[in-house]
Protein backbone atom coordinates (compact mmCIF):
# COMPACT_ATOMS: atom_id res chain seq x y z
CA UNK A 1 0.00 0.00 0.00
CA UNK A 2 1.40 3.35 -1.08
CA UNK A 3 2.72 5.94 2.09
CA UNK A 4 -0.02 7.77 3.93
CA UNK A 5 1.16 10.85 2.61
CA UNK A 6 0.36 10.01 -0.98
CA UNK A 7 -3.13 8.45 -0.20
CA UNK A 8 -4.12 12.05 1.27
CA UNK A 9 -3.71 13.82 -2.35
CA UNK A 10 -5.18 10.39 -4.37
CA UNK A 11 -8.31 10.96 -5.74
CA UNK A 12 -9.90 7.79 -8.22
CA UNK A 13 -10.88 8.00 -11.61
CA UNK A 14 -14.45 8.52 -11.82
CA UNK A 15 -17.58 9.87 -13.46
CA UNK A 16 -18.84 13.43 -13.47
CA UNK A 17 -20.32 13.07 -9.85
CA UNK A 18 -21.21 15.27 -7.28
CA UNK A 19 -18.11 14.75 -4.80
CA UNK A 20 -18.86 14.50 -0.71
CA UNK A 21 -16.01 15.79 1.63
CA UNK A 22 -15.77 13.42 4.59
CA UNK A 23 -16.65 15.10 8.22
CA UNK A 24 -13.46 15.12 10.49
CA UNK A 25 -15.54 13.26 13.06
CA UNK A 26 -15.79 9.58 11.19
CA UNK A 27 -12.76 8.69 12.00
CA UNK A 28 -11.66 4.82 11.96
CA UNK A 29 -11.63 4.75 15.52
CA UNK A 30 -15.53 4.38 15.78
CA UNK A 31 -15.48 1.40 13.01
CA UNK A 32 -13.77 -1.22 14.63
CA UNK A 33 -13.73 -3.04 17.54
CA UNK A 34 -13.53 -0.45 20.73
CA UNK A 35 -12.33 -1.66 23.58
CA UNK A 36 -14.65 -0.93 26.35
CA UNK A 37 -15.69 -3.78 28.27
CA UNK A 38 -14.52 -5.17 32.00
CA UNK A 39 -10.83 -4.51 32.01
CA UNK A 40 -9.62 -1.42 29.90
CA UNK A 41 -6.93 -2.33 28.05
CA UNK A 42 -4.21 0.19 27.58
CA UNK A 43 -3.47 3.36 25.34
CA UNK A 44 -1.05 1.33 23.04
CA UNK A 45 -3.25 -1.16 22.97
CA UNK A 46 -6.08 0.92 21.52
CA UNK A 47 -3.88 2.15 19.34
CA UNK A 48 -2.91 -0.87 17.83
CA UNK A 49 -6.49 -2.31 17.36
CA UNK A 50 -7.50 0.90 15.74
CA UNK A 51 -5.20 1.14 13.69
CA UNK A 52 -4.30 -2.74 12.56
CA UNK A 53 -2.55 -3.95 9.78
CA UNK A 54 -3.78 -1.20 7.47
CA UNK A 55 -2.30 1.89 9.16
CA UNK A 56 -4.65 4.78 8.56
CA UNK A 57 -3.30 7.66 10.12
CA UNK A 58 -4.78 11.38 10.56
CA UNK A 59 -4.31 12.19 7.04
CA UNK A 60 -6.87 9.77 5.74
CA UNK A 61 -9.89 11.75 6.65
CA UNK A 62 -8.52 14.70 4.62
CA UNK A 63 -9.18 12.77 0.90
CA UNK A 64 -12.21 13.67 -0.98
CA UNK A 65 -14.34 10.92 -1.91
CA UNK A 66 -17.19 10.04 -3.70
CA UNK A 67 -21.12 9.89 -2.42
CA UNK A 68 -22.67 7.32 -1.03
CA UNK A 69 -25.44 7.95 -3.24
CA UNK A 70 -23.72 6.74 -6.75
CA UNK A 71 -22.42 2.76 -5.82
CA UNK A 72 -23.83 1.51 -8.52
CA UNK A 73 -21.56 3.24 -10.67
CA UNK A 74 -18.66 1.82 -8.78
CA UNK A 75 -17.65 -1.57 -10.39
CA UNK A 76 -17.43 1.04 -13.86
CA UNK A 77 -14.65 2.84 -11.97
CA UNK A 78 -11.31 1.94 -13.70
CA UNK A 79 -9.70 0.92 -10.17
CA UNK A 80 -7.31 -2.11 -9.78
CA UNK A 81 -9.31 -4.28 -7.72
CA UNK A 82 -7.33 -4.11 -4.18
CA UNK A 83 -8.58 -2.68 -1.02
CA UNK A 84 -8.43 0.95 -0.88
CA UNK A 85 -9.61 3.82 1.86
CA UNK A 86 -12.42 4.75 -0.47
CA UNK A 87 -13.59 0.84 -0.22
CA UNK A 88 -13.42 1.17 3.22
CA UNK A 89 -15.52 4.23 3.16
CA UNK A 90 -17.90 3.54 0.92
CA UNK A 91 -18.96 0.71 3.47
CA UNK A 92 -18.46 2.93 6.09
CA UNK A 93 -20.41 5.76 5.60
CA UNK A 94 -24.19 3.83 5.56
CA UNK A 95 -23.50 2.12 8.32
CA UNK A 96 -22.46 5.58 10.46
CA UNK A 97 -25.83 6.76 8.96
CA UNK A 98 -27.72 4.10 10.19
CA UNK A 99 -28.03 2.14 6.96
CA UNK A 100 -26.83 -1.20 7.59
CA UNK A 101 -28.82 -3.37 4.80
CA UNK A 102 -26.90 -0.46 2.10
CA UNK A 103 -23.97 -1.67 3.77
CA UNK A 104 -24.06 -5.14 3.66
CA UNK A 105 -24.90 -4.69 -0.29
CA UNK A 106 -21.93 -2.79 -0.53
CA UNK A 107 -20.16 -5.35 1.55
CA UNK A 108 -21.49 -8.37 -0.75
CA UNK A 109 -20.18 -6.63 -3.47
CA UNK A 110 -16.39 -6.01 -2.21
CA UNK A 111 -16.53 -10.13 -1.37
CA UNK A 112 -17.28 -10.89 -5.14
CA UNK A 113 -14.28 -8.20 -6.13
CA UNK A 114 -12.55 -10.33 -3.68
CA UNK A 115 -11.38 -6.85 -2.35
CA UNK A 116 -11.93 -7.82 1.57
CA UNK A 117 -9.81 -7.01 4.69
CA UNK A 118 -9.90 -7.81 7.97
CA UNK A 119 -10.99 -4.12 8.69
CA UNK A 120 -14.03 -5.10 6.21
CA UNK A 121 -15.30 -7.80 8.15
CA UNK A 122 -14.58 -6.62 11.47
CA UNK A 123 -16.89 -3.02 10.24
CA UNK A 124 -19.75 -5.33 9.13
CA UNK A 125 -19.97 -7.82 11.90
CA UNK A 126 -19.81 -4.22 14.31
CA UNK A 127 -22.66 -2.97 12.49
CA UNK A 128 -24.91 -6.22 12.37
CA UNK A 129 -24.37 -6.49 15.96
CA UNK A 130 -24.91 -3.02 16.75
CA UNK A 131 -28.59 -3.17 14.60
CA UNK A 132 -29.49 -6.52 14.78
CA UNK A 133 -27.50 -8.22 18.37
CA UNK A 134 -25.02 -10.17 19.06
CA UNK A 135 -26.43 -13.52 18.44
CA UNK A 136 -27.02 -12.14 14.54
CA UNK A 137 -23.47 -11.20 14.38
CA UNK A 138 -21.97 -14.62 15.79
CA UNK A 139 -23.83 -16.35 13.30
CA UNK A 140 -23.01 -14.86 10.58
CA UNK A 141 -19.91 -14.83 11.92
CA UNK A 142 -19.50 -18.91 11.90
CA UNK A 143 -20.95 -18.59 8.62
CA UNK A 144 -18.16 -16.84 7.43
CA UNK A 145 -15.49 -18.91 8.69
CA UNK A 146 -16.97 -21.83 6.84
CA UNK A 147 -16.11 -20.12 3.74
CA UNK A 148 -12.05 -20.61 2.54
CA UNK A 149 -11.81 -16.83 0.95
CA UNK A 150 -13.26 -15.44 4.18
CA UNK A 151 -10.86 -17.38 6.58
CA UNK A 152 -8.08 -16.33 4.67
CA UNK A 153 -8.93 -12.68 5.22
CA UNK A 154 -10.03 -12.86 8.54
CA UNK A 155 -7.75 -11.26 10.76
CA UNK A 156 -7.22 -10.36 14.89
CA UNK A 157 -9.14 -7.24 14.29
CA UNK A 158 -11.90 -8.80 12.98
CA UNK A 159 -11.80 -11.41 15.69
CA UNK A 160 -11.47 -9.08 18.03
CA UNK A 161 -14.05 -7.25 17.41
CA UNK A 162 -16.27 -10.21 17.82
CA UNK A 163 -14.57 -10.84 21.12
CA UNK A 164 -15.48 -7.47 22.20
CA UNK A 165 -19.63 -7.85 21.16
CA UNK A 166 -19.42 -10.58 22.81
CA UNK A 167 -17.93 -8.81 26.40
CA UNK A 168 -20.88 -6.43 26.15
CA UNK A 169 -23.42 -9.14 26.69
CA UNK A 170 -20.99 -11.21 29.32
CA UNK A 171 -21.33 -14.07 26.59
CA UNK A 172 -17.91 -16.27 27.82
CA UNK A 173 -18.68 -19.20 26.14
CA UNK A 174 -19.04 -17.69 22.99
CA UNK A 175 -15.61 -16.05 23.64
CA UNK A 176 -14.03 -19.06 24.60
CA UNK A 177 -15.60 -20.66 21.18
CA UNK A 178 -14.20 -17.79 19.45
CA UNK A 179 -11.19 -17.97 20.55
CA UNK A 180 -10.56 -21.85 20.07
CA UNK A 181 -11.36 -20.66 16.30
CA UNK A 182 -9.24 -17.73 16.05
CA UNK A 183 -6.47 -20.40 17.12
CA UNK A 184 -7.90 -23.00 14.96
CA UNK A 185 -7.56 -21.10 11.72
CA UNK A 186 -4.01 -20.11 12.22
CA UNK A 187 -4.67 -16.45 12.96
CA UNK A 188 -1.97 -15.60 16.14
CA UNK A 189 -3.74 -13.47 18.91
CA UNK A 190 -2.87 -10.09 19.55
CA UNK A 191 -2.21 -8.37 23.19
CA UNK A 192 -5.26 -6.67 22.32
CA UNK A 193 -7.06 -10.35 22.19
CA UNK A 194 -5.45 -11.23 25.12
CA UNK A 195 -6.83 -8.33 27.02
CA UNK A 196 -10.37 -9.14 25.59
CA UNK A 197 -10.27 -12.52 26.76
CA UNK A 198 -9.09 -11.93 30.05
CA UNK A 199 -11.37 -9.23 30.80
CA UNK A 200 -14.62 -11.09 29.55
CA UNK A 201 -13.84 -14.20 31.21
CA UNK A 202 -13.22 -12.26 34.27
CA UNK A 203 -16.51 -10.61 34.05
CA UNK A 204 -18.53 -14.18 33.47
CA UNK A 205 -16.74 -15.90 35.93
CA UNK A 206 -14.65 -17.85 33.90
CA UNK A 207 -11.62 -17.83 36.40
CA UNK A 208 -9.65 -20.76 34.75
CA UNK A 209 -10.05 -19.76 31.18
CA UNK A 210 -9.18 -15.88 32.81
CA UNK A 211 -5.53 -17.68 33.95
CA UNK A 212 -5.31 -19.66 30.65
CA UNK A 213 -5.44 -16.66 28.24
CA UNK A 214 -3.38 -15.01 31.08
CA UNK A 215 -0.58 -18.09 31.05
CA UNK A 216 -0.59 -18.05 26.63
CA UNK A 217 -0.35 -14.29 26.90
CA UNK A 218 2.87 -14.32 29.01
CA UNK A 219 4.25 -17.44 26.97
CA UNK A 220 3.69 -15.05 23.53
CA UNK A 221 5.90 -12.89 25.00
CA UNK A 222 2.92 -10.32 25.65
CA UNK A 223 3.42 -7.97 28.90
CA UNK A 224 0.25 -7.41 29.88
CA UNK A 225 -0.55 -3.64 31.35
CA UNK A 226 -1.80 -2.19 34.70
CA UNK A 227 -5.99 -3.67 34.20
CA UNK A 228 -4.61 -7.31 33.25
CA UNK A 229 -2.77 -7.59 36.26
CA UNK A 230 -4.74 -6.37 38.66
CA UNK A 231 -7.82 -8.27 37.08
CA UNK A 232 -5.43 -11.44 37.78
CA UNK A 233 -4.79 -10.71 41.13
CA UNK A 234 -8.36 -10.83 41.75
CA UNK A 235 -9.07 -14.05 40.03
CA UNK A 236 -6.10 -15.71 41.69
CA UNK A 237 -7.86 -14.60 45.04
CA UNK A 238 -11.01 -16.51 44.31
CA UNK A 239 -9.16 -19.34 43.00
CA UNK A 240 -6.96 -19.36 46.03
CA UNK A 241 -3.95 -19.54 43.95
CA UNK A 242 -1.88 -17.09 46.21
CA UNK A 243 1.61 -17.65 44.99
CA UNK A 244 0.75 -16.23 41.41
CA UNK A 245 -1.30 -13.44 43.12
CA UNK A 246 1.78 -12.93 44.76
CA UNK A 247 3.83 -13.16 41.78
CA UNK A 248 2.02 -11.23 39.73
CA UNK A 249 1.98 -8.57 42.62
CA UNK A 250 5.26 -8.51 42.47
CA UNK A 251 5.97 -8.05 38.82
CA UNK A 252 4.18 -4.72 39.07
CA UNK A 253 6.16 -3.66 41.33
CA UNK A 254 9.46 -4.56 39.73
CA UNK A 255 8.00 -2.90 36.30
CA UNK A 256 7.23 0.60 37.84
CA UNK A 257 3.37 0.05 38.07
CA UNK A 258 1.45 0.71 41.20
CA UNK A 259 -1.48 -2.07 41.58
CA UNK A 260 -4.50 -0.12 42.95
CA UNK A 261 -6.14 -0.64 46.60
CA UNK A 262 -8.44 -3.49 45.22
CA UNK A 263 -5.73 -4.87 43.94
CA UNK A 264 -4.28 -5.06 47.57
CA UNK A 265 -6.61 -5.85 49.36
CA UNK A 266 -7.79 -8.90 47.33
CA UNK A 267 -3.79 -9.98 47.62
CA UNK A 268 -3.98 -9.80 51.15
CA UNK A 269 -7.45 -11.60 51.12
CA UNK A 270 -5.98 -14.27 49.59
CA UNK A 271 -3.08 -14.57 52.08
CA UNK A 272 -5.08 -14.41 55.11
CA UNK A 273 -7.35 -17.42 53.82
CA UNK A 274 -4.39 -19.47 53.07
CA UNK A 275 -2.87 -18.38 56.64
CA UNK A 276 0.30 -16.46 55.45
CA UNK A 277 -0.41 -13.68 57.95
CA UNK A 278 2.95 -12.61 57.97
CA UNK A 279 2.79 -11.94 53.76
CA UNK A 280 -0.33 -10.07 54.51
CA UNK A 281 1.09 -8.00 56.40
CA UNK A 282 4.30 -7.60 54.45
CA UNK A 283 1.52 -6.42 51.53
CA UNK A 284 -0.39 -3.94 53.90
CA UNK A 285 2.81 -2.34 54.77
CA UNK A 286 3.81 -1.74 50.78
CA UNK A 287 -0.12 -0.84 50.19
CA UNK A 288 0.47 2.37 52.32
CA UNK A 289 3.90 3.08 51.03
CA UNK A 290 2.23 3.25 47.69
CA UNK A 291 0.14 5.91 49.68
CA UNK A 292 -3.25 3.97 49.63
CA UNK A 293 -5.30 4.60 52.38
CA UNK A 294 -6.62 0.95 53.75
CA UNK A 295 -10.70 0.82 54.34
CA UNK A 296 -12.82 -1.56 55.87
CA UNK A 297 -12.00 -4.28 53.21
CA UNK A 298 -8.65 -3.68 54.29
CA UNK A 299 -8.71 -4.49 57.83
CA UNK A 300 -11.25 -7.45 57.86
CA UNK A 301 -8.82 -9.05 55.55
CA UNK A 302 -6.12 -8.36 58.32
CA UNK A 303 -8.08 -9.12 61.32
CA UNK A 304 -9.71 -12.59 59.43
CA UNK A 305 -5.71 -13.45 58.82
CA UNK A 306 -5.20 -13.64 62.47
CA UNK A 307 -8.20 -14.80 63.21
CA UNK A 308 -7.41 -18.07 61.09
CA UNK A 309 -4.27 -18.16 62.83
CA UNK A 310 -5.70 -18.56 66.19
CA UNK A 311 -3.84 -14.92 67.55
CA UNK A 312 -7.36 -13.72 68.85
CA UNK A 313 -5.83 -11.02 71.39
CA UNK A 314 -3.47 -9.93 68.32
CA UNK A 315 -7.19 -9.34 66.92
CA UNK A 316 -8.87 -7.38 69.69
CA UNK A 317 -5.75 -5.27 69.71
CA UNK A 318 -5.94 -4.73 66.04
CA UNK A 319 -9.31 -4.12 66.88
CA UNK A 320 -8.56 -1.68 69.39
CA UNK A 321 -6.09 0.52 67.10
CA UNK A 322 -8.39 0.83 64.37
CA UNK A 323 -11.17 1.90 66.46
CA UNK A 324 -8.73 4.79 67.89
CA UNK A 325 -7.08 5.95 64.64
CA UNK A 326 -9.64 4.95 62.09
CA UNK A 327 -13.11 4.90 63.92
CA UNK A 328 -15.08 5.72 60.93
CA UNK A 329 -13.88 2.61 58.77
CA UNK A 330 -15.42 0.38 61.41
CA UNK A 331 -18.59 -1.68 60.14
CA UNK A 332 -20.26 -4.40 61.13
CA UNK A 333 -17.59 -7.53 59.88
CA UNK A 334 -15.09 -5.79 61.85
CA UNK A 335 -17.17 -5.77 65.12
CA UNK A 336 -18.15 -9.52 64.66
CA UNK A 337 -14.97 -10.38 63.93
CA UNK A 338 -14.17 -9.09 67.62
CA UNK A 339 -16.50 -10.71 68.62
CA UNK A 340 -15.30 -14.13 67.60
CA UNK A 341 -12.41 -13.72 69.27
CA UNK A 342 -13.66 -12.78 72.53
CA UNK A 343 -15.86 -15.75 72.34
CA UNK A 344 -12.62 -18.02 71.69
CA UNK A 345 -11.33 -16.62 74.56
CA UNK A 346 -14.49 -16.89 77.02
CA UNK A 347 -13.70 -12.71 77.29
CA UNK A 348 -17.30 -11.80 78.45
CA UNK A 349 -16.95 -8.63 79.50
CA UNK A 350 -14.82 -7.97 76.41
CA UNK A 351 -17.24 -8.53 74.45
CA UNK A 352 -20.01 -6.79 76.18
CA UNK A 353 -17.87 -3.43 76.04
CA UNK A 354 -18.09 -4.14 72.14
CA UNK A 355 -21.81 -4.88 72.16
CA UNK A 356 -22.56 -1.75 73.79
CA UNK A 357 -19.95 0.55 71.17
CA UNK A 358 -21.59 -1.40 68.43
CA UNK A 359 -25.36 0.05 69.90
CA UNK A 360 -24.14 3.35 70.56
CA UNK A 361 -22.36 3.79 67.09
CA UNK A 362 -26.19 3.18 65.72
CA UNK A 363 -25.56 0.22 63.83
CA UNK A 364 -28.36 -2.38 64.07
CA UNK A 365 -26.57 -5.50 65.83
CA UNK A 366 -28.12 -8.96 64.79
CA UNK A 367 -28.83 -12.32 65.92
CA UNK A 368 -25.39 -13.31 64.99
CA UNK A 369 -23.58 -10.38 67.20
CA UNK A 370 -25.79 -10.98 70.25
CA UNK A 371 -24.82 -15.12 69.62
CA UNK A 372 -21.41 -14.38 69.97
CA UNK A 373 -21.22 -12.34 73.00
CA UNK A 374 -23.64 -15.21 74.95
CA UNK A 375 -21.50 -17.77 73.62
CA UNK A 376 -18.42 -15.82 75.63
CA UNK A 377 -20.23 -15.55 78.87
CA UNK A 378 -21.16 -19.60 78.28
CA UNK A 379 -17.56 -20.15 77.70
CA UNK A 380 -16.62 -17.97 80.83
CA UNK A 381 -19.31 -19.90 82.53
CA UNK A 382 -21.63 -16.48 83.37
CA UNK A 383 -24.65 -18.16 82.92
CA UNK A 384 -26.49 -15.38 84.95
CA UNK A 385 -24.83 -12.64 82.15
CA UNK A 386 -25.84 -14.50 79.45
CA UNK A 387 -29.27 -14.64 80.63
CA UNK A 388 -29.04 -10.97 81.15
CA UNK A 389 -27.93 -10.47 77.27
CA UNK A 390 -30.54 -12.66 76.12
CA UNK A 391 -33.22 -10.54 77.86
CA UNK A 392 -31.80 -7.31 76.40
CA UNK A 393 -31.56 -9.08 73.00
CA UNK A 394 -36.00 -9.78 73.12
CA UNK A 395 -35.86 -5.99 74.62
CA UNK A 396 -34.16 -4.98 71.28
CA UNK A 397 -36.53 -6.72 69.25
CA UNK A 398 -34.20 -9.11 68.34
CA UNK A 399 -35.31 -12.65 67.55
CA UNK A 400 -33.24 -15.82 68.68
CA UNK A 401 -32.46 -18.62 66.83
CA UNK A 402 -31.59 -22.14 67.57
CA UNK A 403 -28.22 -20.89 68.30
CA UNK A 404 -29.16 -18.56 70.62
CA UNK A 405 -31.14 -21.27 72.60
CA UNK A 406 -28.33 -23.81 72.72
CA UNK A 407 -25.85 -21.73 73.30
CA UNK A 408 -27.80 -20.52 76.77
CA UNK A 409 -29.08 -23.69 77.57
CA UNK A 410 -25.65 -24.91 77.86
CA UNK A 411 -24.62 -21.63 80.02
CA UNK A 412 -27.38 -22.35 82.10
CA UNK A 413 -26.83 -26.08 82.30
CA UNK A 414 -23.48 -26.26 83.72
CA UNK A 415 -24.73 -23.44 85.77
CA UNK A 416 -27.21 -25.94 87.45
CA UNK A 417 -30.18 -23.16 86.88
CA UNK A 418 -32.74 -25.75 86.18
CA UNK A 419 -35.63 -23.76 86.38
CA UNK A 420 -34.05 -21.39 83.46
CA UNK A 421 -33.32 -24.44 81.42
CA UNK A 422 -37.39 -25.56 81.66
CA UNK A 423 -38.67 -22.06 81.18
CA UNK A 424 -36.36 -21.76 77.85
CA UNK A 425 -37.42 -25.29 76.66
CA UNK A 426 -41.08 -23.74 77.27
CA UNK A 427 -40.09 -20.10 75.00
CA UNK A 428 -38.56 -21.81 72.49
CA UNK A 429 -40.44 -23.62 69.59
CA UNK A 430 -39.65 -27.51 70.24
CA UNK A 431 -36.88 -28.26 68.11
CA UNK A 432 -34.84 -31.74 68.15
CA UNK A 433 -31.31 -30.02 68.95
CA UNK A 434 -32.26 -28.10 72.20
CA UNK A 435 -34.00 -31.38 73.42
CA UNK A 436 -30.99 -33.24 72.66
CA UNK A 437 -28.44 -30.94 74.17
CA UNK A 438 -30.24 -30.56 77.31
CA UNK A 439 -30.86 -34.35 77.70
CA UNK A 440 -27.43 -35.04 77.34
CA UNK A 441 -26.82 -32.07 80.00
CA UNK A 442 -28.68 -33.55 82.46
CA UNK A 443 -27.57 -36.76 81.72
CA UNK A 444 -23.68 -36.03 82.31
CA UNK A 445 -24.51 -33.60 85.63
CA UNK A 446 -26.51 -36.71 86.78
CA UNK A 447 -29.75 -35.79 86.78
CA UNK A 448 -31.10 -38.95 85.19
CA UNK A 449 -34.96 -38.65 86.09
CA UNK A 450 -35.14 -35.38 84.55
CA UNK A 451 -33.21 -36.54 81.56
CA UNK A 452 -35.89 -39.69 81.50
CA UNK A 453 -38.96 -37.19 81.43
CA UNK A 454 -37.61 -34.95 79.05
CA UNK A 455 -36.59 -37.59 76.92
CA UNK A 456 -40.54 -38.76 76.90
CA UNK A 457 -41.85 -35.36 75.98
CA UNK A 458 -39.42 -34.72 73.13
CA UNK A 459 -40.75 -38.33 71.66
CA UNK A 460 -44.29 -36.63 72.66
CA UNK A 461 -43.70 -34.05 70.31
CA UNK A 462 -42.50 -36.30 67.40
CA UNK A 463 -38.87 -35.48 67.41
CA UNK A 464 -36.23 -38.18 67.12
CA UNK A 465 -32.88 -38.09 69.22
CA UNK A 466 -29.81 -38.18 68.07
CA UNK A 467 -27.47 -41.33 68.60
CA UNK A 468 -25.90 -39.88 71.66
CA UNK A 469 -29.12 -39.33 73.31
CA UNK A 470 -30.28 -42.47 72.23
CA UNK A 471 -27.26 -44.04 73.37
CA UNK A 472 -27.51 -42.75 76.66
CA UNK A 473 -31.02 -43.58 77.31
CA UNK A 474 -29.94 -47.21 76.37
CA UNK A 475 -27.26 -47.33 78.91
CA UNK A 476 -29.83 -45.84 81.51
CA UNK A 477 -32.15 -48.71 80.88
CA UNK A 478 -29.76 -51.13 80.70
CA UNK A 479 -28.67 -50.84 84.25
CA UNK A 480 -32.33 -50.33 85.36
CA UNK A 481 -33.03 -53.53 83.86
CA UNK A 482 -29.91 -55.39 86.04
CA UNK A 483 -30.59 -53.72 88.77
CA UNK A 484 -34.09 -54.87 88.66
CA UNK A 485 -33.06 -58.53 87.81
CA UNK A 486 -30.48 -58.38 90.18
CA UNK A 487 -33.10 -57.16 93.01
CA UNK A 488 -35.80 -59.88 91.67
CA UNK A 489 -32.90 -62.75 91.90
CA UNK A 490 -31.84 -61.58 95.72
CA UNK A 491 -36.07 -61.90 96.51
CA UNK A 492 -36.39 -64.78 94.79
CA UNK A 493 -33.86 -66.69 97.07
CA UNK A 494 -34.77 -65.84 99.66
CA UNK A 495 -37.94 -66.36 99.22
CA UNK A 496 -36.86 -70.14 98.32
CA UNK A 497 -34.57 -70.61 101.44
CA UNK A 498 -37.94 -69.54 103.60
CA UNK A 499 -40.05 -72.44 101.63
CA UNK A 500 -36.94 -75.07 102.39
CA UNK A 501 -37.19 -74.03 106.12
Amino acid sequence: MPNLGIISMWQPKMPNISLLRVDKSCTVVDMVASVDVGVDCEKEEENTLIEGDEGFGESFVEQIWPPWGNVANYKDLDIEPSPTPSDFWCLAEPIRNGQPDDGLRVFEFLKTKKITTGHTYSLVLKAIANSQGSDTALEMLMEMLEECEVKKDFDAIAYNTMITVCGKVNNGVETERIWRSMKANGCCPTRVTYCLLISNFVHCSQNELALDAYSEMVQDGFEPGNDTKQAIISVCTKEGKWNLALSVFQDMLKGGLKPNLIACNALINSLAKAGEVKLAFEVFDITTSLGHSPDAYTWNALLGALYNADRHDDVLQLFDSIKRDQGSQLNLHLYNTALMSCSKLGSWDRALQILWQMEAFGLSVPTASYNLVISACEIARKPKVALQVYEHMVHQKCNPDTFTHLSLLRACIWGSLWEEVEEILNWAEPNVSLYNAVIQGMYLRGKIDSAKNLYTKMREHGLQPDGKTRAMMLQNLSKNSTRHRRSWSLGYRGRHRQKMK
